[in-house]
């Protein structure tokens, strides 16, 4: 892809994603943005022109490795299989599970790709703002967590709570951190309970942040991209 000006994206190869980056200028700060299941890499590129960070930020959207059919001739893209898929599954077998508590096959696996794309950056973590849409937000959530380094920001956009145990006992060591959470309180793929529930496990640990409920659905109203320029910018 051919660069037309300082916020046109370039198809780079970091580690073993694919990925959008836009360059910014030396010893200015990273922002990584993870797209939604079914979406890819240019679903929130236009971001990197559009929300206000700080200046000289590097913007990094990377491609999920999971290619798949949505419709006759259209492919998209998922970091994990749905997490809907395996709680199925685990219901069916006879075991007794709720939503938050599913550990999504292929997680960890995606997360190992997450973190070498995050460690071949030329940034330390404390100058990289991880987080992402739905998925992505999983995504980054996962990263962050079990990160043994604090990254500078969490950017969760319409994300939810999964791998509840396990993110519980993790969580703590994050104390005192601030994040960024939105969500749409008439989401019909992800449900707003599921952010709240998410938002109180942060919380009872000891982070802090700022939780947006938007009258939407599953999206990022305009209200949101400058709450969050707010956020990066802090």
């Amino acid at each position: 892809m051919a660069r037309s000006g300082p916020m046109s994206p370039e198809q780079v190869k970091i580690g073993s994603l694919d990925a959008l980056q836009v360059k910014g200028a030396a010893g200015g700060p990273c922002v990584i943005l993870c797209h939604g299941f079914g979406a890819n890499a240019f679903d929130l590129a236009p971001l990197a022109a559009h929300v206000k960070a700080r200046p000289g930020t590097t913007w990094i959207f990377p491609q999920a490795p999971i290619e798949f059919n949505i419709a006759p001739g259209m492919r998209g893209r998922a970091w994990f299989p749905l997490v809907a898929e395996e709680l199925a599954r685990l219901v069916a077998s006879g075991k007794d599970v709720s939503f938050s508590e599913v550990v999504p096959p292929g997680l960890a696996s995606a997360r190992e790709k997450l973190e070498e794309l995050v460690d071949k950056l030329p940034f330390a973590r404390n100058q990289i703002t991880i987080g992402g849409f739905s998925q992505g937000a999983m995504m980054a959530t996962d990263l962050f967590l079990r990160s043994t380094e604090l990254f500078a920001g969490l950017v969760l956009l319409s994300g939810t709570l999964i791998c509840e145990k396990e993110w519980k006992a993790l969580a703590p060591a994050k104390s005192g951190f601030q994040f960024f959470q939105s969500h749409g309180m008439y989401d019909p793929v992800l449900p707003f309970e599921n952010a709240k529930r998410l938002e109180e496990l942060l919380r009872n640990a000891g982070l802090s942040g700022e939780f947006i409920a938007f009258p939407g659905m599953h999206e990022i109203p305009e209200g949101v991209l400058k709450r969050m320029a707010i956020y990066l910018t802090r």
